[in-house]
């Protein structure tokens, strides 16, 4: 089946906006791209009505929406997190475990492959980050401390075992064992992130030449610059401005991270450095109110206010609401960022760190045809994964 998608101004691989462009899709791929109208007669055509049109949006980064998490252990909830996510512009995702027991660890990788076959009107299901447990006591967030620990083969074994869909791994990298480990898991082609660590900046330095190659919700539960014994010391955001060939990850809500620090991380690593996430848990795209962080069974009660998840006592952020259209209004309105920036930062960027640029992350022939249309607002006008059509916000 071929379909055209005409009246758009498509945002480019290059940067540019071609006007009153068009793209055409057979079965599940963009196989044209073009301005005015393509030659060949298709079976349907999609007005975008003089909006953009974009490559799908990619989120490294999430543990739920619409009222549910990834770690609830059933197929509903992760279906309904890719319904969720897919109604703002999400069209591919990594599911997000949190530190937890390991039977509820294995149960998400039991039920996460049951869900990705079932899923025929979400964002894809890429494949699975896990978050934890190996995390720095200090810098757990909301990360549950009772499950916290080092990285050691008789446990990180048992999970290669248990489950071939691991495409990323948050670890804190001054841990013992840490180093050894990110050289496994770059091996086994499986994304090392920098995450939930107080290591200095030349523990990160070392960590990078041992796999290491991301780093997780940059400035959040990371360490910057500290005194030890009088002296001073590089923390790890320092090492992820120095290191050029460093990606890091942001939670653009406006929220976790201010303008000013918005600015910076632009000013200093660029689009191609950095991607967008949502780190958002089951209480995105819902009112606020109290939700759980986790699994409803094992999860703690968190409030959602002033369009962030807190802590109960309001002493940390326990994280985000976002939805990925924020992301990117965040970026044009508050850090003043081109548009074709920050979408690159939810599109592109994210593609090549997964290593998936031939079938994600932009408006190309040959890739697989994940498309949103949004307007000056980046408002989402219509959802397309695979050339099919998962949300309209007007039949």
């Amino acid at each position: 089946m071929t379909q055209s998608i005409v009246n758009g101004k498509l945002l480019m691989p290059d940067g540019s906006i071609l006007s009153d462009g068009y793209i055409t899709v057979t079965d599940d791929t963009i196989t044209s791209i073009g301005k005015g109208h393509p030659d060949i007669e298709s079976h349907s055509i999609i007005d975008a009505g003089g909006h953009y049109l974009s490559p799908g949006f990619i989120d490294l980064h999430t543990h739920g929406a619409g009222g549910a998490d990834l770690m609830d252990g059933t197929v509903d909830s992760y279906l309904t997190v890719a319904r969720t996510h897919a109604r703002y512009g999400t069209t591919a995702f990594l599911p997000t475990t949190l530190t937890c027991p390991d039977e509820e660890l294995f149960e998400a990788f039991r039920v996460f492959k049951e869900a990705k076959l079932a899923n025929t009107d979400g964002a894809r299901m890429l494949g699975l980050h896990l978050e934890g447990p190996y995390f720095a006591y200090s810098q757990r967030g909301a990360q549950d401390p009772a499950n916290l620990k080092n990285p050691e083969p008789e446990h990180y074994n048992r999970i290669f075992e248990a489950t071939d869909d691991i495409l990323r791994w948050s670890v804190a990298p001054e841990l013992p064992g840490a180093m050894e480990f990110g050289r496994i898991l770059k091996h086994k082609g499986i994304i090392a992130s920098v995450g939930h660590t107080d290591a200095i900046t030349s523990e990160v330095i070392e960590s990078h030449k041992n796999g290491y190659t991301l780093m997780t919700h940059f400035y959040s539960a990371m360490s910057g610059v500290t005194r030890r014994n009088a002296f001073r010391y590089g923390g790890a955001v320092e090492a992820g401005y120095l290191l050029d060939d460093m990606d890091v990850e942001i939670i653009a809500d406006g929220i976790h991270l201010p303008k000013e620090l918005l600015q910076l991380i632009y000013k200093i690593k660029g689009p191609d450095r950095i991607a967008l996430i949502t780190d958002s848990m089951r209480a995105a795209g819902m009112p606020e109110g109290e939700y759980k962080l986790g699994s409803l069974k094992e999860g703690q009660t968190v409030i959602v206010e002033d369009g962030v998840a807190k802590l109960m006592d309001r002493s940390a952020f326990a994280g985000s609401v976002a939805t990925a259209d924020r992301l990117v209004r965040t970026m044009v309105n508050i850090a003043e960022v081109p548009l074709t920036d920050a979408v690159r930062m939810i599109t592109a960027t994210p593609a090549r760190i997964l290593g998936m640029q031939h079938l994600y992350g932009s408006l190309s022939a040959g890739n697989k045809a994940d498309i949103v249309i949004f307007d000056d607002n980046i408002n989402i006008m219509r959802t397309i994964i695979g050339g099919k059509s998962v949300y309209k916000a007007i039949d």
